[in-house]
C-alpha cells in the first residue's frame, strides 16, 4: 500500500494506553498517519508550505530515519517515529528551544505510558532516558531564514516496543532500552501520540507565553547526571567537568579544571553509562 498523508486530521479511537488520557487532542493541530515513509522530518518540511497550522506526522514504518549529525536511526516494528511541523512565534531563536519543549513533553508522556515504576530523566541535548537507558531521541530541522517565521520539524523517535541492537550503538554512548522491555507495557504508536501531542502543546504554550525561563527550570528538575562529572565531545575535542546545568540559551554549562565552560553543541557521555 502506498503511503500518503490523509487529507484531514485522522479521527482518533479509544486509547489502549496503560493510563487514561488526561487531555484531548490540541485544537487546531492536524494529524496524519502514514503506512511507510523515508523520514517524517523530510515529509513534514515538504508538506509545511501547504499546512494552515501545526501538524503531527506519524509513520508506522520509517525507512530512512536519522539522528543528530546525520547518524542513522533504526526503527524496529512497533516503535514510534513522528514529527511535529510548527511555525513557532519568535523565529529561529525560539525554534531552537523546541528541543527542550519536546524533551519535557516526552518525559510527561512516557511517565503516563510506562507507569510509576520506571525512572525517567532528560539527557542534554536531545535524549530521554528510561531506567538509565536511552528510550527516545529528538531531531530539529528547519526550513526558512532568520527574517521569517520558519517551519520547524520536531522529529521524535521512541523505542516503544524494541530497542536497536547494542552493536549499532556508538562506543561509550548510553545503551538503548524500550518501554515494553522496561515497564512491561505495550503501547501502540498512535496511542502514544495521543499522550505526546497535548503534552507538547502545553509546554509550547509555556514557552511562547512566558519565555524560556520556566522551560529551563522544568528541564533542570528532570536532568540526568546534574552535579556529576560528564564528558562533552565536539569533533575531536573532549571536555570533562561537573554538569552545572544549562544557560539562558540552553547551552551546556560545565565546571572544568580550567574553570566554567559554556558549550553550545556537543555529544555528551556519562561515566559508567548503562
Amino acid at each position: 500500500m502506498l503511503a500518503r498523508p490523509l487529507p484531514q486530521p485522522r479521527p482518533r479511537e479509544p486509547s489502549q494506553s496503560p493510563t487514561p488520557l488526561s487531555e484531548g487532542w490540541p485544537d487546531g493541530v492536524a494529524r496524519f498517519v502514514l503506512a511507510s515513509i523515508g523520514s517524517t522530518n523530510a515529509e513534514g518540511l515538504r508538506l509545511a508550505p501547504t499546512l494552515s497550522g501545526p501538524a503531527w506526522i506519524l509513520t508506522l514504518d520509517q525507512t530512512a530515519g536519522r539522528g543528530r549529525r546525520g547518524r542513522g536511526w533504526t526503527m524496529p516494528a512497533g516503535n514510534f517515529a513522528g514529527t511535529l511541523v510548527t511555525r513557532p512565534k519568535g523565529g529561529l531563536a525560539v525554534a531552537a528551544q523546541l528541543s527542550f519543549v519536546a524533551a519535557l513533553a516526552l518525559y510527561d508522556a512516557l511517565a503516563q505510558a510506562a507507569g510509576p515504576s520506571v525512572r525517567l530523566a532528560i539527557k542534554w541535548p536531545n535524549d530521554v532516558l528510561l531506567n538509565g537507558g536511552k528510550v527516545a531521541g529528538i531531531l530539529l530541522e528547519s526550513a526558512g531564514t532568520a527574517s521569517e517565521q520558519p517551519a520547524v520539524a520536531v522529529g521524535i523517535g521512541i523505542n516503544l516496543a524494541a530497542a536497536p541492537p547494542p552493536e549499532l550503538v556508538e562506543p561509550g554512548a548510553v545503551l538503548p532500552v524500550s518501554v515494553l522491555g522496561e515497564s512491561g507495557f505495550a503501547v501502540p504508536p498512535e496511542d502514544f501520540l495521543d499522550l505526546l501531542a497535548p503534552a507538547f502543546a502545553r509546554w509550547q504554550h509555556q514557552l511562547e507565553t512566558f519565555g524560556f525561563a520556566p522551560i529551563r527550570t522544568a528541564w533542570l528538575q528532570r536532568a540526568a547526571r546534574l552535579g556529576e562529572v560528564i564528558i562533552a565531545r565536539t569533533g575531536g575535542t573532549e571536555t570533562e567537568g561537573v554538569f552545572e546545568g544549562i544557560d539562558e540559551a540552553g547551552a551546556l554549562v560545565l565546571m572544568t579544571a580550567e574553570g566554567r565552560k559554556v558549550i553550545p553543541a556537543a555529544d555528551v557521555y556519562f561515566q559508567g553509562a548503562r
